[in-house]
Formats: structure tokens, C-alpha cells, sequence
């Protein structure tokens, strides 16, 4: 398969002989730094692996339930790196990454980290997995609270993080979907459905890509607005018509093709009317295979299927380019994998599918189970598979599909989601009840990897821009280097274009040197700013942003320009001869919502605003602000409440009153933050606004696992009934 994940991969090609499949060398091949191997294909170029995966007999190396998780592991240089639970069902439960000796599964190093206001429950932590980047040692997770760390792979340091919640509005939901980072080059790569702010208020499936040494925003990419879905398809890398090419499926159930360097679009093909899961597969012709288990765009009233069709291409794909089709094949979880000249599927329900890859006829099917949710792992002429309930398989391709070599159980209860990683003569898998490492009691003798060049650039035509960083929030009077980088037609960056016009829209100023000076004097300023060279042009947004008080009464009937997932889901309104904001109930994937407005690095600050309710039906909706990573709620129930993991409240932090209170009426709602003795404290009070504030507070609660610093925010949920916003004031703690 000709891909270019990162600089330190060659191509892998693989062949069925006499029964078996053999792969062509790789660089490195040893380490599985992606939970797809080491060519995102599933296939791993290695010997003597194992033909049992039995946790009864010798086949076992090593078992820990310490590490146990639904995430895939993935290794490198000797570490094995997942996403666990920490301290699990206690207090201070949150997510952690670990590092273990990949010979011992004994620990190296863990970073551990809170879960704040997400819908997700603990059983989902790990839906991600780590990326690992050979080039600079360096390990990439998004958590399930939408932390996006970089961390040093050998000691767990962070290097850099984004809270992509409060920073570009990633969706955490009740259902977990947590998408999978992916390093190309000196950029690593990370997708959800965001609600962001002014041009990207509205709800999309955005990719960002950062640089990997730095955190810096290189270029946004969304696909179709208010998508049904979020999704976890991850990207692949393949080089397509002659240029390299990320290939996903995203949140609008269309496949895209695009330039990882720039985001810019090859080409689509609409697959499903539903969000895409599946990870899609290129072979080395540039033949995409790939599946879904939702409605088909061709055909609402047909579920599922599986297809391929050329990537050689460019513009939109229709059903008539495909190469072969077959309907009602529900695999909407699991990546394909190719050997030889079969792929082989794996349906939700459990049944793996073998389909000629060129004619797309089925050549066998073969019952694994009853659910499946990881992929399939090959090498040494096996396939590896866990099942969902613990089945545990090791096949061979066989003339009418495969052979079972082995088959086993993990202890009842210990359900897998994650897939097989393949490394050094050994398969590690993961369950929900441990971590397991199969194989070679003497793991093979590691191959060193070494770097490769990239490919030469040899059309050093520059035929479009980017304007970085991207995205990027200063405070007033403060500057940022901006850069205009010049690629050519396939996207390979050629230079920087010193001499690009770039100009400035809502504030502040570039100089000659692209050097962009934040306009002083203002407390928030939404900036685009724009470069030009010759037709070429691009835009980044800046988020000018002053350090505290705030104060905002909407007296120019606008939402602040640049508050995180407010616009479109609020809007102006007149309240009672004043002005204000309206938390609309029309937008039925909207109604409940986080809004934030500034610096991730606050802390110890206090934060008001006015709320009015409507009733409807009988029934208030809930409403509130955000503090350091805490929520303070009026709820329609007649409670009030602090908490902070909105999934996890009954166990890992939550204050609960009940509050008598009534439609119409203005509220004042208060709510402090303050780092105390090494905890978080609480505070918050509810009165009438026309009444005297009460001298005391009303809750009041102390988190010993605290959240430290957040943005300040709103919360509101107008399913049920509208509710108003005004005269929202942000101070420091006196």
C-alpha cells in the first residue's frame, strides 16, 4: 500500500503464496505507531507471530489489569502507549495516558488529567488512541473531554495542549465519539464536529492541523455544515494521482480526499446520509475501499455497505464511478484490510466478509461472534481478530475465505473495542478487564528506524497560500508573527512569501515584516486578516481578547464576536426595553449548549449574568455559567447545582440544592472559582434582580481533584422552554 504517514515510513506491498501473504521490508517496521500499524493498512511485515492467543496457556506473555481499556494500543521504540480510566469509580476519577515496557507491561510513565463538562461517561475514556510520531519521539491523544495533548514519549512531559472544547468548540457527547490524531510530516491532525465562532459558529466536522513541534494552528478545513453525526473515521494517508492525500470519512457521511498539507479538496464521494465511522483503506493503485452501516445516499431505504472505487481522481465521485458496490453490509465500526487480493470485512454483527478487491464478489464469509467493534490485524500469514465478548482469533486466508488456526476466550466480561497491535513477535490486545500480550516468551530483536527524506520538490510553482497561524487568540497591544507559506499544485510547500499583501479587518495592524499588532484599548475584537499574492489569497482569524474585568450588556445587539460556540445558537433580543441574548429552542441538535469566552488559563475569578425563563408546557428550561471548568445550573427540576464532568456528578464532583424558582422573572445568578489548599472551592448564589444580594452564599462545594484554570462561559438547555442573557460581568477574585 503506498502511503506516507510520517517521515520515517516506506511503502508496504503485500501477496498471497500458497496460503500465506508476505510483506515487503519496512524502515522500522517494528514499531505499530498507530493503532492501523505502521502503514495505517492493519498489515504488519514481521515473522514468527504467534498462531494462539489463549490467556489459559503459554501463548499468554503478560496480563495486566491495571491497564485494562477500550482503547487500541499502539508502540513504539519499546512502549506500548494507551488511554486508561484513573482512579476508576472513585472521587478523582478522570482519563490517563500510560507508557509500559512493551517485554514487562510494567509502567514507564502516566499523565493523568480531569474530565470537565462532557456528556461522556467513564466507560467510554479510551474510545481514542494515541499516535506516536518516530521523527520526533513525541505522542499525540485527544481525551474524551476533547484535551488534545502533545507529550514527550519518553517522560510523559507535556509539550503542548489544546482544550479543543474551549478553544475551537469540539462536541464531547453522551455517546463518546472521540476521533484519532494522525501525524503527516511536521503536522499532526485532529477532526470533530466544532461549533466555533463568527464564519465556523455553525456546527461542522472540522479538521485542524497543528504543527507538531509547536501547537500552532497551520489550517482549518470544515466539511458540511450541521452534520448529523459526530464520527471517529480516522484519516489515511495514500499518494493518489500522483500527490500526497489524507483520505477520510466525515461527520456529513461523505468520503473526502484531501492535500494533508493544506486541506485543500480532491475529491468527495457522499456515501451515507449519516456520519461515517469506518476508516477507510487505499491500496497501492489508489483503489479506496471502505464501508458504513447507516442509510445509502443512492438509497435512504437500504442500510449499509461496502464499496471501492478509484482515488486516482478529482471532483465530486458518483455512483456510477464506483468500482463495485454490495448493499446491506453493515460495517460501520471496522477498518478493511487487504491481503493479497481479497478484502476482508468485518460487520457489526460480527461476520467477517471476503470480497474479491477487483471484482467485488464475495469469496466467503465466516461467523466471529455476535459484535465486533475492532479491526482486523494481519501478518506472518494470520489474521488476528478479537471480538466484542472476548472471542480471541487467529485465521489464515484460505481458497474460500479463511481458516480458524485458533480460537479463545478472555475471562467472561471483558468485552474488547480496541484492535491488535502487532510488535516484535507479539499481539497486544485490549479488553475492558486487562491489557494482554501474546507470543514469543523472548520478544524478536528490534529493528532501529531510520529517517527518511521527504520526496524532493521539484514543481516549485506556487499556486496557492496559507496565511499561519490559522486560528490564534492575543491580547490587546500584544503582536504575532504571522507567515504566508506558498505550495504548489499538489501541496508540497515550496516558501514563505515574504513579499504577500496581507490586510486587516476589525483591528489592529501589519507591518512590513507580518508582524500583526493587536489593537489596544479593546476588550474583545474579532479580527480576520487576509493575504494576497498575485490571484492566490488566504485568511486566519485572530481572537483579540483583554485579561479581566468584562463586561457585557449586548448593547449592540451582537453576540461577542469572539465567543466559542455561542453565535447561531444565541441570538439578539429585546428584553424588557433593554437588550440581550436569547438561548433559541429551534435548533433541535442545539438546544443544549456551552458557550465560552476567552483564555483556557484563568483561574480564580467570579462571573454573573441576568437570566430570564420561559415556560412551556408546564416545563423551564436549565441554565447557568462556567467557572474554571465547573458549571453552576438552574435547573428546570428546581435545583441548583455545581459540577463539573456532567456524566460523572453522582460520583466525581457535584453540589445539588433545590431551588424554588418560576418563569419570567430575572434572575442574577453568581458563581465563584477559587484555588484553595491544593482544591477547588465552589461558590454560587441565585436572587431576584430587583432584591438585594444575599450576603451569603447559597451552594457551595470543594473539589479536591480540581480543575485549576478554565474559560469562563454559559450553559444552557432551552429543549424544553427559551430562556434570556444579559449584563454578563467577569471579574477577579478580591
Amino acid at each position: 500500500m503506498a502511503l506516507i504517514p510520517a517521515r520515517f515510513l516506506v511503502l508496504t506491498t503485500a501477496v498471497v503464496l500458497g496460503g500465506l501473504f508476505t510483506a515487503s521490508p519496512v524502515l522500522g517496521f517494528n514499531d505499530w505507531p498507530h493503532w492501523r500499524g505502521p502503514n495505517l493498512n492493519g498489515l504488519s511485515a514481521e515473522k514468527n507471530l504467534p498462531e494462539k492467543m489463549n490467556p489459559k496457556d503459554d501463548s499468554l506473555v503478560w496480563r495486566h489489569e491495571e491497564y485494562a481499556s477500550r482503547s487500541s494500543p499502539v508502540i513504539m521504540d519499546g512502549r506500548v502507549y494507551l488511554v486508561c480510566r484513573a482512579f476508576e469509580e472513585t472521587t478523582k476519577e478522570g482519563e490517563r495516558t500510560v507508557c509500559l515496557d512493551a517485554n514487562t507491561g510494567e509502567l514507564i510513565w502516566e499523565s493523568i488529567h480531569n474530565i470537565f463538562l462532557s456528556d461522556a461517561p467513564a466507560e467510554r475514556v479510551g474510545w481514542s488512541s494515541v499516535v506516536c510520531d518516530q521523527e520526533s519521539g513525541n505522542v499525540y491523544v485527544l481525551g474524551l473531554g476533547c484535551l488534545f495533548q502533545c507529550l514527550n514519549g519518553k517522560t510523559g512531559e507535556i509539550v503542548w495542549q489544546k482544550s479543543m472544547t474551549e478553544e475551537y468548540g469540539m462536541l464531547s457527547t453522551y455517546g463518546g465519539r472521540t476521533n484519532f490524531p494522525v501525524v503527516f510530516e511536521d503536522l499532526v491532525i485532529i477532526s470533530g464536529v466544532m461549533t466555533g465562532w463568527s464564519d465556523t459558529a455553525i456546527p461542522a466536522h472540522r479538521f485542524v492541523a497543528f504543527d507538531k513541534r509547536t501547537g500552532e494552528a497551520r489550517w482549518l478545513k470544515s466539511t458540511n455544515l450541521r452534520p448529523e453525526d459526530t464520527t471517529y473515521s480516522t484519516p489515511v494517508f495514500a499518494k493518489l494521482n500522483g500527490q500526497p492525500t489524507m483520505v477520510f470519512g466525515a461527520g456529513d457521511g461523505a468520503i473526502y480526499a484531501v492535500q494533508p498539507r493544506t486541506g485543500k479538496t480532491i475529491w468527495k464521494y457522499q456515501a451515507s446520509t449519516r456520519g461515517l465511522n469506518a476508516t477507510p483503506l487505499v491500496d497501492d493503485q489508489g483503489v479506496v475501499y471502505c464501508g458504513h452501516s447507516e442509510q445509502n445516499a443512492s438509497d435512504t431505504t437500504v442500510l449499509g455497505a461496502v464499496f471501492a472505487f478509484n482515488g486516482n481522481t478529482e471532483g465530486e465521485i458518483s455512483e456510477g464511478d464506483l468500482l463495485w458496490k454490495i448493499p446491506k453490509k453493515t460495517v460501520g465500526r471496522t477498518a478493511p484490510i487487504k491481503v493479497g487480493e481479497r478484502i476482508y470485512y468485518l460487520e457489526d454483527g460480527a461476520m467477517m466478509v471476503i470480497v474479491d478487491a477487483k471484482t467485488g464478489e464475495i469469496v466467503g464469509q465466516k461467523k466471529l461472534g455476535r459484535i465486533m467493534f475492532g479491526s482486523l490485524s494481519a501478518g506472518d500469514g494470520k489474521l488476528y481478530a478479537a471480538e466484542n465478548t472476548g472471542r480471541l482469533y487467529v485465521m489464515k486466508p484460505s481458497e474460500k475465505g479463511v481458516d480458524v488456526i485458533s480460537e479463545s476466550r478472555l475471562p467472561q466480561g471483558e468485552e474488547v473495542f480496541g484492535s491488535p497491535a502487532i510488535y516484535n513477535g507479539r499481539v497486544y490486545i485490549p479488553s475492558i478487564g486487562a491489557l494482554y500480550c501474546f507470543g514469543a516468551k523472548e520478544p524478536a530483536a528490534t529493528s532501529a528506524a531510520k529517517p527518511v527524506a521527504p520526496a524532493a520538490v521539484e514543481d516549485k510553482t506556487v499556486t496557492q497560500i496559507l496565511l499561519t497561524p490559522v486560528e490564534l487568540m492575543l491580547e490587546p497591544g500584544k503582536t504575532a508573527q504571522l507567515q504566508v507559506r506558498g505550495y504548489n499544485a499538489v501541496g508540497q510547500f515550496v516558501k514563505v512569501l515574504k513579499d504577500a499583501e496581507i490586510t486587516v479587518q476589525g483591528g489592529g495592524a501589519v507591518g512590513k515584516d507580518h508582524v500583526y499588532t493587536a489593537p489596544s484599548g479593546v476588550q474583545v475584537a474579532g479580527v480576520l486578516v487576509s493575504a494576497k499574492s498575485g490571484e492566490m489569497t488566504a485568511t486566519a482569524r485572530i481572537r483579540v481578547i483583554s485579561r479581566l474585568p468584562w463586561k457585557f450588556d449586548f448593547a449592540d445587539e451582537k453576540v461577542p464576536p469572539v465567543w466559542i460556540g455561542a453565535d447561531y445558537r444565541h441570538k439578539p433580543a429585546p428584553l424588557d426595553g433593554q437588550k440581550g441574548l436569547v438561548k433559541i429552542s429551534t435548533i433541535p441538535k442545539g438546544t443544549r449548549s456551552q458557550a465560552w469566552m476567552g483564555w483556557t488559563d484563568m483561574h480564580d475569578y467570579t462571573i454573573q449574568a441576568d437570566f430570564k425563563a420561559t415556560e412551556k408546557n408546564g416545563l423551564l428550561p436549565d441554565m447557568g455559567l462556567i467557572a474554571q471548568r465547573y458549571a453552576i445550573e438552574l435547573q428546570g427540576a428546581k435545583r441548583l447545582q455545581i459540577r463539573s464532568w456532567t456524566a460523572r456528578r453522582e460520583l466525581r464532583f457535584a453540589e445539588t440544592i433545590d431551588f424554588d424558582w418560576k418563569a419570567g422573572v430575572w434572575y442574577r445568578i453568581k458563581f465563584q472559582a477559587e484555588n484553595k489548599d491544593g482544591a477547588a472551592v465552589l461558590r454560587g448564589k441565585v436572587w431576584e434582580r430587583d432584591q438585594a444580594e444575599p450576603k451569603e452564599w447559597q451552594i457551595e462545594g470543594t473539589d479536591a481533584t480540581p480543575n485549576t484554570t478554565g474559560s469562563p462561559g454559559l450553559f444552557g438547555n432551552a429543549t424544553d422552554a427559551e430562556f434570556y442573557i444579559d449584563n454578563v460581568e467577569v471579574t477577579a477574585n478580591k
